[in-house]
């Protein structure tokens, strides 16, 4: 299987008290993610966000969004 890309969707706005409005990471979670080797721990940090996404609201345009880039980078979407 090939590696999990980024939950980032390139908007990169971090407008919502430092939550970028596209994938709600912050920039130190961002850094975090991309040092994650072991596909378990990234789609433990999918989790996270996913609940992240949904105590914040206004995230819900992220899933397909994501879907699409998982499609494009030929990986099955882990979520």
């Amino acid at each position: 299987m090939s590696k999990i890309p980024s939950p980032c969707i390139d908007v990169c706005k971090f407008k919502r008290e430092g939550h970028c409005i596209g994938c709600s990471m912050t920039k130190a979670q961002k850094s975090m993610f991309k040092k994650l080797k072991k596909e378990k721990h990234q789609k433990a940090f999918l989790d996270l966000l996913v609940h992240q996404q949904n105590d914040l609201g206004r995230y819900r345009h992220w899933a397909e969004a994501f879907r699409k880039r998982c499609e494009k980078k030929g990986v099955k979407p882990p979520l």
